[in-house]
């Protein structure tokens, strides 16, 4: 068997990618529609026409898929380090240096390094301590307790009150527990801060081209911001990671059991309490106000009596002027 396509020369990959020309030839050849196109130099066109096609879906292709290595190459690193996570059979020296790393980096905003004390802000390191970790402490006055004190010496204060915090919790736990419960925050934080980087990246490579404008290259725009952002995902994952595990609370069996209980004694209470008041529908010519209450009279609705005759549009305006009512004092506004 064989195969008949059908072209239209008012199809947009004619008319863009072989013009008038084509056209011209074939009315020069005398050809009228559904005839075959046997000659050489039309069926040329048409093929010139279809490889400049397929080299732009090409370019095309090849652009979209610069943008998406990027993002593939972000994302073999995320999985790689979500895979050993999940391998493993704990992540404590992991946590234990993600959290030096966290502290460090916070201490160093308020006091920092080779500074000295009247260029640090105490009051501020506290105030974040407790706001973000759950931790209290008393930098202000162990600093007066100290003859000499350095950046290093509140950094260290720092990392040992954080690193018993821990470990008061650990002992609550046990070390087992502790190990599992990190490991699935550490799952969670990963996979949330993931998903938000992604979202982040589809918004970033939906306005990138406008740099452009700016004689900037958008591919290496966009190389550039996405670093930037893959390096902020990974330090909020630094720090929700610790933000969690340091803020979370270790409740006993009894706590869990008399919370319950309180919580299931105030539904009861507020189940007896409420109460639902509906009003009362009043009946076809009857009362509607409530026993005891004297009937109120309906007040009739008096007709409205006009002193002066009522004037009409196409009237004199009764204002003197010769002109209509209605191209004077009354018209519309």
């Amino acid at each position: 068997g064989s195969s008949r396509f059908y072209l239209s020369l008012e199809d947009n990959l004619l008319r863009i990618f072989m013009g008038e020309r084509v056209a011209g030839l074939m009315r020069m050849f005398g050809m009228k529609e559904d005839d075959a196109i046997q000659d050489r130099m039309v069926t040329k066109q048409i093929m010139n026409a279809q490889r400049k096609v397929e080299a732009q879906n090409f370019d095309f292709r090849k652009n979209v898929l610069e943008f998406d290595d990027v993002a593939n190459d972000q994302r073999k690193v995320i999985y790689e380090q979500r895979n050993e996570l999940l391998e493993s059979d704990g992540v404590g020296e992991t946590v234990a240096s993600i959290r030096e790393d966290v502290f460090a980096e916070l201490v160093r905003r308020f006091v920092p390094a080779n500074s000295i004390d009247d260029q640090w802000n105490i009051p501020g390191l506290e105030k974040e301590l407790e706001s973000e970790f759950g931790l209290r402490l008393d930098l202000k006055g162990w600093l007066e307790e100290q003859e000499e004190a350095d950046a290093d010496a509140v950094l260290a204060r720092v990392e040992d009150a954080a690193a018993r915090l821990f470990r008061e919790k650990e002992a609550l736990l046990g070390e087992e527990t502790m190990r599992s419960l990190e490991k699935h925050v550490m799952l969670s934080v990963v996979d949330n801060c993931w998903k938000e980087h992604l979202t982040s990246m589809d918004y970033l490579r939906q306005g990138i081209y406008l740099r452009g404008y700016a004689q900037k290259q958008p591919k290496q725009e966009f190389k550039r911001e996405s670093f930037l952002l893959f390096q902020q995902m990974l330090e909020r994952i630094k720090h929700e990671l610790v933000q969690l595990l340091a803020r979370v609370r270790i409740r006993s069996e009894e706590e869990v059991q008399a919370l319950e209980a309180q919580q299931r004694a105030q539904a009861e209470a507020q189940a007896r309490t409420m109460q639902f008041q509906h009003a009362q529908p009043a009946g076809y010519g009857g009362d509607s106000e409530s026993p005891g209450e004297p009937a109120q009279s309906a007040q009739t609705a008096m007709p409205i009596h006009r002193d002066t005759p009522k004037v009409g549009r196409n009237d004199p305006c009764p204002c003197g002027s010769g002109k209509k009512y209605k191209q004077c004092h009354g018209s519309l506004s």
